[in-house]
């Protein structure tokens, strides 16, 4: 098989790399989008979105195909397979994927996302029928209803404090007896009265069926007891991992794992970009990778002009 040639490879499927793909088609630098093995990325572990900005609907694969069309009308091939091997230690890039494709770019836009840290138990699978790893993209759907939050650092304190706003009442279900989140969190959710505490214990199954989540299934660590507690929904904040596997080695990873960009979306690695999830472990919506999408794209181009030593007719710096 003979090496393809691109000036822009974008990885992922997910908001970043859509709208990587929309500007780097825009700029017909040809694009190749690699999809991975997730479609929509944060974005296919929920059925509804209501906070994207400009789209009036609520159906999140609704949004995810009109990501890629748009991609798509403007020139981005986006081609469902994944990369298995990256060589950026000198230039042109080379990427081998698993159909056996060998492409040689000269450029790269990394939006591979992060996947959240699953339970692994029985009726987690329920995702968009009552379990969800995104209170900000959910909360809304639980409005006045009881929810379990899953975990004892920060995330888990933040996100179920935001889902106070909806709830009536939000369960924290923590393996031990007392938290790990930062002082000031804790206080704020002991006062905060929707906010309640299941010590000990940990989320053995969850129960549910076709209408969703009513219930789920708890073991007390010390006791060895096992309980059924009801509730509308399970909201899972025990961390996130970037999808970055694949780079080690090759760009700067911070101490988590995620890439480290600069305000241009620049990678340790001069022409190799990111956006989204892959290097924000602080927002991680899907119009904050959007953007960042964006901006690893125009990047990308910029860093191709100057390349092929032409005039860059975009945005100036001064």
């Amino acid at each position: 098989m003979s090496v393809e040639k691109r000036n822009v490879v974008i990885i992922g499927a997910g908001p970043a790399g859509y709208a990587a793909g929309l500007y780097a088609g825009r700029a017909q630098l040809d694009p190749l989008l690699l999809t991975g093995r997730e479609i929509g990325g944060q974005l296919s572990l929920t059925l509804d979105v209501e906070n994207y900005p400009g789209y009036p609907g609520a159906d999140a694969a609704g949004l995810i195909e009109t990501m890629q069309k748009q991609a798509e009308n403007f020139g981005t091939e986006v081609r469902i397979d994944y990369v298995t091997a990256v060589d950026f230690g000198s230039h042109p890039f080379r990427l081998e994927a698993e159909s056996g494709a060998e492409i040689e770019a000269k450029s790269v836009v990394i939006a591979t996302g992060s996947s959240p840290r699953q339970l692994g138990v029985p009726g987690e699978e329920m995702v968009g029928r009552g379990v969800s790893y995104c209170a900000t993209c959910d909360g809304f759907f639980f409005r006045e209803k009881r929810v379990v939050v899953v975990g004892g650092g920060d995330a888990a304190l933040e996100e179920g404090m935001f889902l106070t706003r909806f709830a009536s009442e939000v369960h924290v279900v923590h393996r031990r007896d007392q938290l790990r989140a930062n002082v000031t969190l804790q206080d704020r959710a002991f006062k905060n009265e929707k906010m309640r505490f299941i010590w000990d214990s940990v989320v053995e199954e969850i129960l549910g069926g076709d209408e969703g989540v009513y219930a789920v299934r708890l073991k007390n660590v010390k006791t060895g007891e096992t309980s059924e507690f009801e509730t509308d929904g399970v909201f899972i904040f025990i961390g996130h991992e970037p999808n970055t596997q694949l780079y080690e080695g090759q760009i700067e990873l911070d101490d988590k794992g995620y890439i480290v960009t600069d305000k241009l979306q620049q990678t340790s690695v001069k022409g190799v970009f990111a956006g989204g999830d892959v290097q924000d472990y602080i927002y991680r919506q899907a119009v904050t990778a959007a953007g960042t999408g964006a901006g690893a794209a125009i990047e990308a181009e910029r860093f191709l002009a100057e390349l092929e030593n032409r005039a860059y007719p975009g945005l100036t710096r001064d």
